[in-house]
């Protein structure tokens, strides 16, 4: 049965369908990477497609995400949307897809390889919503997806610099790493409806500990390949990306770990995504500017 709902309640609904946080964060990164690959020759229309057919791409990928773990969020995720008869069921999956064909409509008007690249991310996305998120592979194919992302901005704007392979590995690590960290705060449910995600299968300390690790390893990637001249890079930007890097490892170990409140590590996942944002920048700007 679903009840009478005000517009304020479906708005509100469809607000929380789309995962506001993690979309946004999304949506910055695009930003960010189309305008520092276009500078100081920014060129306003372009920018503004592939912004927004990657916001339409992810939030599909958000909408249907609920609307596959509908079930699973009735036993153990009271405040979701659908849960709550702010959203039905079909109205997510119409929308969700409705979001899929706005993504490909912008996209015709871009670069035909910013299309393929971002049928490979939905793709990858949607595998995930459809049952690859209960398995150890989830991690793989989020970090496979993170991975993407610069790509499709330089596909989208026109300019795909021969470096720019090398910012698939380096978005590898640091996508795994914001996995396990968007795991967090979920995992114990997780446990409860008897999903395997990668987090589950490292445990909320071996989640804590790896990703500090990956986030080291991405950095000491990018350190090596400037260092044997592999990707030409100012030393004071290599210098700058460890010192993030640094900090950020420094804070998540003082601050953050198992032993803390389980309501910390939303506050967790965002210091990680942050600090994967900024590396993520940071080796554009050195591989694609």
């Amino acid at each position: 049965m679903v009840k009478k709902r005000s517009f304020g309640q479906i708005a509100s609904g469809f607000f929380l369908l789309s995962h506001p946080g993690p979309v946004a964060l999304h949506i910055i990164a695009v930003a960010a990477f189309a305008v520092f690959a276009l500078w100081p020759h920014l060129v306003w229309n372009i920018i503004l497609l592939v912004i927004a057919a990657h916001a339409a791409m992810q939030l599909s990928i958000a909408m249907l995400n609920d609307y596959c773990d509908r079930r699973l969020d009735a036993l153990s995720k009271p405040g979701k949307p659908i849960v709550r008869g702010l959203v039905t069921p079909r109205e997510a999956l119409v929308v969700g897809l409705f979001m899929i064909a706005l993504m490909v409509g912008l996209l015709l008007f871009l670069n035909p390889l910013a299309l393929l690249i971002s049928l490979a991310y939905l793709a990858l996305g949607q595998a995930y919503n459809l049952g690859l998120k209960s398995t150890p592979w989830s991690g793989i194919v989020l970090a496979l997806m993170i991975s993407l992302i610069p790509l499709y901005v330089l596909a989208g704007v026109n300019r795909i610099p021969p470096a720019s392979f090398w910012l698939v590995p380096a978005g590898f690590l640091v996508g795994v790493a914001l996995n396990l960290a968007n795991s967090l705060p979920d995992v114990e449910s997780d446990i409860a409806g008897g999903a395997k995600t990668l987090a589950v299968v490292l445990g909320v300390k071996g989640s804590f500990m790896c990703c500090p690790l990956l986030i080291l390893a991405a950095v000491a990637l990018m350190e090596t390949l400037t260092v044997l001249g592999i990707v030409p890079a100012q030393p004071w930007m290599m210098i700058v990306l460890l010192v993030i890097a640094l900090l950020a490892i420094g804070t998540m170990i003082r601050f953050f770990g198992p032993q803390k409140p389980i309501q910390t590590r939303q506050t967790y996942f965002y210091l990680v995504a942050s600090t994967c944002l900024l590396l993520g920048i940071g080796w554009f700007i050195v591989v694609a500017v």
